[in-house]
């Protein structure tokens, strides 16, 4: 199933390990506190466990979407997609 990987945390060190476990399981960054890609349900729980240790007493939150397949073609696109350098991500 395709997941949609979304997050508001304020500290950096802890916005860089979020991203860098959404990278770990296969996702690939749509905006700069966006991630995408497609996970079955037992990566899908092990990311969530990952992320939650991450989360452990910070001020902030991650939102994890699950969109079925007839969904996922179905995204439109406004305006210019642009390549995201990590380094000016954080």
């Amino acid at each position: 199933m395709h997941v949609l990987v979304i997050y508001d945390i304020t500290p950096d060190d802890v916005r860089l390990k979020v991203a860098n476990i959404c990278r770990d399981f296969g996702l690939v960054r749509i905006q700069k506190s966006a991630f995408l890609g497609i996970l079955g349900s037992e990566r899908r729980k092990e990311m969530r466990v990952r992320l939650e240790k991450a989360m452990k007493g910070v001020r902030g939150n991650v939102q994890i979407f699950q969109i079925p397949e007839p969904f996922a073609g179905m995204r439109e696109i406004i305006g210019e997609v642009e390549a995201i350098e990590e380094e000016n991500v954080f």
